[in-house]
């Protein structure tokens, strides 16, 4: 209720600023934002490339080249060091680019008064004096003073570690109180979990009790995804590896008596081998190209742990409104006592059409009073340009937009001065209202709900005693609509000329109608459907909406058949003492109907007990703990309301089920590219490895210079593989059984295929090798390059293996990557400099070769990806 206040701030509390005003206040005050996290600077970036690893033994490299008077190699390797960092800086703020473009896209919204009128803005536009309204599930978006207030309510756990919501209300606030003493004043970023009402905007951004302690968020560090850990581990076991291999080749070659100069540099030189170099900062594109496809197609990843989830997920709980119907709700059926009204509602042409039912009925008393209700319980707002609201709110309105009926008459007439919000819990919406005869308590909700509170019914314009056989006959009447595959909403009133005390306003109500909504089922889901059950995943409608309208809606889309019936919230039975019958009874079901927010954490549970990954829609602020639950929380952006959205793991921007599809689709395949990526970099490191520590324990003399190991690891891996990770990836993903997200990346026949695709490619190049001194007797020299552009070009043309073991040898997901043959040009551009460019030549030890060693070359390069594609048509790898 309003109250007259000393305001703090100069603004009209029923206009709000005008956006005249607002403009100058955000230009003085600036945006409605924390910065909490330091952007890094591009210099600091840059620097933090000579951080790793890699750097440590390139260094170590230059310094023992410099230490034996090798001048042009020492300051080659400090070339290459640069070139790699470069390279990893240009990386690394691509990925920071597209990692912002993403936060971009999630845009929290408010509500804000402004001329009069109540409009939606991004919430870093909400400048001080701003005048707020705020419902049950929104984001409180600055600090604010309480103005009016019904049953209004605000989560503040997160800013002052109390657990239970605390009232708001009107009055002067004591802004040296605690913060969880502050009735009075409302704080950015907590969660409003009850009523709704207006407040004004006195800080923003920096100054919020918020934004005073986000130096503490800036501070945090920030964990590493699973997927990163991997990654972690993985580098790790390689570089295990090779130490091993290093040492004891350093070993044996001293044994021997080998030359120490030798013996050292082969061993940096296996070092720098065993780092896949570049696989961190290519798995964060690939993630971030994947998450950027996703906007594209409605869906905001929020964190980037949930895309290797995604992958996995094998069950789906999806609500049935606007996810798996169009949201597109209008009023359908009106059910007075004096008749029945089938209508079609065309907003577009400001009309309404008389299907069946006597068009009489619109001049009856019930018919009148229907639409009185409508207008007075609702809080949702249309203007010829936007419409704010809920969805149902918004469809009455629509709907008394054509009765040619101005609904500021009514409100100035029936002064509202109380509301008892809508929840989950109760199922009932009222308002309370001061008008000529008294006062008004308007009331819309559940049919069973209201029937319950009601003892009379207006009919012929008459109030008539409601029994019991009257109010069945309202029950089947519902199941009847329901069978349609309509929402039905009841209303009734109570007309008092004293105002009830508050444990009576919803007593005694009189009857009034019911209206049938109808929101049709999105077509497009049934493709989609046969999609996930190809896919091995189960869907599985949880609606808070009547069972016999949920049946209809999953017959239509194929969900289920006529066989197989809904169970309702209250036939589910209690999860700790559930047997073995009604756990598979449970886990059968394709439909729960009138289920509450607490059935489906125990849901939820049920699955990941049987070790299901979990996937839940949700929008409203009950949804918020399954959200929170699930293994995948996905919020509608749309409907949802904002509590739902900051919790979830993605947000779908267009509601539609088709979406949550396409997610768990391109999470699949931003894996499967991540893992081709991994496969090809290993097997090409492998390589190296293996012709190194060969040519060493066989005493061959060195195949590869440290400088041309560099090389290939610096410019021939990171590009294809970086074409590999941002692909479009295999369109066949959608017909293989969900990934257990426990396994490694790379499995034991992903390890058998790496092992072996190293192993051709080192056994074609020894050959080469072995070929060219033995058979063609050439120089030691000549001998190095030939083993240097064999392996360059063998692991250019590896990237063409990477295909799925299913797809066609010409047509398949690697040949249709542009990247792909983006990147195999560039690189083989950069191969051909290093044979023409002197100073390249010479840092190489690049020499002239004749036609005979350039075809040998060629066969050598080429004989590990035809060998290879034999071996996976014959199913020997994958």
């Amino acid at each position: 209720m309003e109250q007259e206040l000393e305001m703090p701030v100069d603004t009209d509390i029923a206009k709000g600023l005008t956006e005249t005003e607002a403009a100058q206040r955000l230009e003085q005050y600036g945006p409605n934002a924390i910065e909490t996290q330091k952007k890094e600077s591009l210099f600091l970036l840059f620097i933090r490339q000579f951080k790793s690893l890699i750097v440590a033994i390139l260094a170590l490299a230059a310094v023992v080249s410099f230490s034996f008077g090798d001048w042009l190699e020492g300051f080659a390797i400090i070339g290459v060091l640069l070139i790699n960092a470069i390279t990893g800086f240009i990386l690394e703020w691509q990925a920071m680019r597209s990692m912002d473009a993403l936060k971009e896209l999630d845009v929290t919204m408010a509500r804000v008064i402004r001329d009069a009128n109540v409009k939606e803005i991004p919430s870093e536009k909400v400048t001080i004096g701003d005048i707020i309204w705020l419902e049950a599930g929104d984001i409180v978006p600055a600090d604010a003073h309480v103005v009016e207030a019904n049953q209004l309510q605000s989560d503040e756990s997160a800013l002052t570690g109390e657990s239970l919501p605390v009232e708001k209300k009107p009055g002067e606030p004591d802004e040296n109180a605690p913060l969880a003493e502050q009735i009075h004043r409302l704080f950015k970023g907590t969660a409003v979990v009850n009523g709704n009402g207006k407040a004004i905007v006195t800080d923003i951004g920096a100054k919020t009790e918020l934004g005073k302690i986000s130096k503490m968020v800036e501070s945090a560090t920030q964990t590493s995804t699973p997927l990163e850990k991997k990654l972690e581990s993985l580098t790790q076991k390689l570089i295990w590896v090779t130490a091993v291999l290093a040492v004891l080749y350093f070993v044996f070659g001293l044994l021997q008596g080998k030359d120490l100069l030798t013996l050292l540099k082969t061993s940096i030189a296996l070092a720098i081998a065993a780092i896949p170099e570049g696989l961190a900062i290519v798995a964060t594109i690939s993630l971030a190209y994947g998450m950027l496809r996703l906007a594209k197609k409605n869906v905001i990843i929020k964190r980037l742990s949930s895309v290797e989830t995604l992958g996995s997920a094998n069950v789906v709980f999806s609500d049935k409104t606007g996810t798996l119907t169009l949201n597109q709700i209008e009023v359908n059926t009106i059910c007075l006592p004096e008749g029945t009204l089938e209508v079609r509602v065309n907003t577009e042409d400001k009309k309404q059409a008389l299907v069946s039912g006597d068009g009489e009925l619109v001049k009856n008393t019930s018919y009148q009073k229907l639409v009185e209700l409508s207008v007075l319980c609702n809080n949702a707002h249309i203007t010829p340009d936007t419409n704010t609201g809920d969805p149902l709110e918004i469809a009455l309105l629509q709907w008394i937009d054509l009765q040619q009926i101005h609904a500021e008459d009514l409100t100035q007439k029936n002064r509202r001065i109380n509301e008892i919000a809508f929840s989950s819990e109760t199922r009932i919406m009222a308002t309370i209202h001061q008008n000529e005869a008294g006062y008004l308590v308007a009331v819309k909700g559940a049919v069973e709900e209201v029937l319950s509170r009601c003892n009379n019914s207006l009919d012929a314009g008459q109030e008539i005693s409601l029994d019991e056989a009257g109010k069945k006959k309202w029950v089947d009447i519902s199941e009847q609509l329901a069978a349609k595959g309509l929402r039905s909403i009841a209303f009734a009133f109570r007309q008092t000329s004293t105002l009830p005390a508050d444990d009576a306003l919803l007593q005694d109500l009189t009857w009034v109608a019911m209206i049938g909504f109808l929101d049709p089922p999105r077509l497009e889901v049934v493709p989609s459907l046969k999609s996930c059950h190809d896919a091995g995943i189960r869907v599985i409608m949880v609606t808070g909406d009547h069972p016999s309208t949920a049946q209809h809606i999953g017959e239509t889309i194929g969900l289920t058949d006529a066989s197989v019936k809904p169970m309702t919230g209250r036939d589910i039975p209690d999860l700790k003492q559930l047997n073995e019958k009604d756990k598979k009874r449970l886990l059968d079901t394709r439909i729960f109907a009138r289920v509450s927010p607490g059935q489906k954490l125990d849901l939820i549970s049920l699955y990941q007990d049987q070790g299901d990954i979990v996937g839940m829609t949700g929008d409203g602020i009950n949804d918020a703990p399954a959200l929170k639950k699930a293994d995948i929380g996905i919020a509608m952006g749309l409907r949802g309301t904002q509590v739902a959205r900051e919790t979830a793991d993605m947000v779908l921007k267009d509601d539609s089920f088709v979406s949550v599809v396409a997610a768990i689709a391109q999470g699949r395949i931003i894996f499967g590219n991540i893992r081709k990526f991994i496969m090809y970099l290993v097997s090409c490191n492998l390589s190296e490895i293996f012709v190194v520590t060969a040519s060493g324990f066989l005493s061959l003399g060195l195949p590869l210079t440290p400088l041309q190991i560099l090389f290939l690891n610096v410019v021939t891996d990171v590009f294809p593989a970086l074409a590999l990770g941002i692909g479009k990836g295999d369109s066949s993903v959608m017909r293989h059984s969900p990934r257990d997200p426990k396994s490694p990346i790379l499995s034991k026949p992903h390890w058998m295929a790496v092992i072996i695709y190293a192993l051709l490619m080192t056994g074609s190049v020894m050959f080469a090798a072995f070929y060219s001194a033995e058979v063609l007797g050439i120089n030691a020299a000549d001998d190095n390059n030939i083993v240097f552009y064999s392996l360059s070009l063998a692991q250019l043309f590896h990237v063409f293996n990477l295909a799925s073991g299913n797809s066609g040898l010409f047509r398949n997901e690697i040949t249709k990557n542009r990247y792909v043959w983006l990147a195999v040009v560039v690189c083989m551009g950069i191969l051909a400099l290093t044979y023409y460019i002197p100073v390249l030549r010479e840092a190489l030890n690049i020499q002239n070769l004749h036609p005979i060693e350039w075809i040998v070359v060629l066969v050598a390069s080429l004989a590990p990806l035809v060998l290879i594609q034999i071996l996976k048509r014959l199913r020997v790898i994958w």
